[in-house]
């Protein structure tokens, strides 16, 4: 991870769950190290375990044929494990470390390695979820906990940043907004996605995709969809964590049949595939504060309906770059999804779309930057 030219670069070490790990957090912290290692010398840590099997809701927390590419230094249910970590971050006299932060459970952990760290490091939290979707009584001793140990945290959405000033009001935070996903590759013909995954080229086609947890809100998309005439299909993409039978007793009693489920974690290589296929991504979630999925959307220029809750809506102009649910209640939604359909509200939104194609890797290059300026003044304050 160190380039040739690191002499002259600060020293920055990075934690977070990282290949052989599956998943969002992953393919976001790997992006930003790649954009990172260009202005900085980087040193990043994974886990070894994140989870223990038997509480892991889904099938493996592991990619399908991915190699560890970073050192594995801790499980994060093994607090024994936790000593030699720290000593390894350390070791590494980094002038600034950074980690993400998305579930409290690793809290103790993450403020674990900040305290053990040298006292002139800077220590970064990027927080993706301060308040977890799926409440613990453990939960806001542990966030207390962690966000006492860093120097300065970066959100990805208001929402966050109020939560976290709400913790710690005198945390120093800066707002920085999801880049759009690249290394899925280009968006492919519409009909040969279609075909591929078996869809009717006949029909509108909706898209949810992602991991799937009730927060998520499947089942009032489920109930919505039922209410929708037959020229519409629905393509439900990603695992299930925990019991799927709410699901398939929505989707067996549907009076609209057309509904293709891959209960399956997508590997990165079939993501333009279910993209490519769709007419509209649809995110109906209860809760959320910023979402890789409307970020996947975004890179294939597939146009988003979203509920406004968290920070989900924040960067969404209605009916200019993506449409807000304005009801759930699921008679309201079909109704919505209809209209959108019929008023060309959906070709609208997907020419605007097409004529504002960002450069993905630019993006990541300016989130990367920003971090390190956020980082590199919170250093000064420090020194003075």
């Amino acid at each position: 991870m160190e380039s040739s030219n690191s002499n002259s670069k600060i020293k920055v070490s990075f934690f977070s769950a990282l290949s052989p790990f599956r998943g969002g957090i992953a393919s976001f912290s790997e992006l930003l190290i790649l954009q990172l290692n260009k202005i900085a010398e980087i040193k990043a840590y994974t886990f070894k375990k994140q989870y223990p099997d038997f509480l892991f809701p889904g099938k493996t927390q592991y990619a399908v044929k991915t190699e560890a590419k970073f050192p594995r230094i801790v499980s994060g249910f093994n607090p024994f494990t936790y000593i030699k970590a720290a000593y390894i971050l350390r070791k590494s006299k980094s002038q600034i470390f950074i980690t993400n932060y998305w579930m409290t459970f690793f809290g103790p952990m993450m403020a674990f390695f900040a305290f053990c760290l040298n006292r002139r490091t800077t220590k970064i939290a990027l927080i993706h979820n301060l308040i977890p979707h799926e409440k613990r009584f453990f939960d806001s001793f542990f966030n207390r906990l962690f966000l006492s140990q860093y120097d300065g945290f970066v959100v990805l959405s208001d929402a966050v940043k109020k939560d976290v000033l709400t913790v710690k009001k005198n945390a120093k935070c800066i707002v920085l907004k999801h880049p759009p996903y690249g290394q899925f590759g280009e968006k492919i013909n519409k009909l040969e996605a279609q075909k591929k995954l078996g869809l009717d080229k006949t029909k509108k086609t909706l898209l949810f995709f992602g991991l799937i947890r009730d927060y998520k809100g499947l089942d009032v998309l489920l109930k919505a969809f039922s209410l929708l005439e037959s020229d519409y299909q629905l393509l439900i993409a990603g695992e299930v964590y925990g019991s799927e039978k709410k699901y398939t007793d929505l989707i067996d009693g549907s009076k609209n049949k057309n509904i293709l489920f891959k209960n399956d974690f997508i590997p990165d290589e079939e993501v333009v595939d279910y993209f490519s296929a769709a007419d509209l991504c649809v995110l109906p979630y209860k809760s959320a504060t910023q979402s890789g999925i409307k970020a996947i959307a975004d890179s294939f220029r597939v146009p988003v309906l979203t509920t406004k809750v968290g920070g989900l809506a924040e960067e969404i102009l209605d009916c200019q770059n993506g449409f807000i649910i304005e009801s759930t209640n699921e008679t309201a939604m079909a109704k919505q999804i209809a209209t959108l359909f019929n008023d060309n509200s959906i070709e609208k939104v997907q020419r605007f779309l097409d004529e504002s194609i960002v450069m993905e890797e630019n993006k990541w290059f300016e989130f990367a930057q920003h971090v390190m300026k956020f980082a590199s003044d919170l250093k000064s304050e420090k020194q003075h």
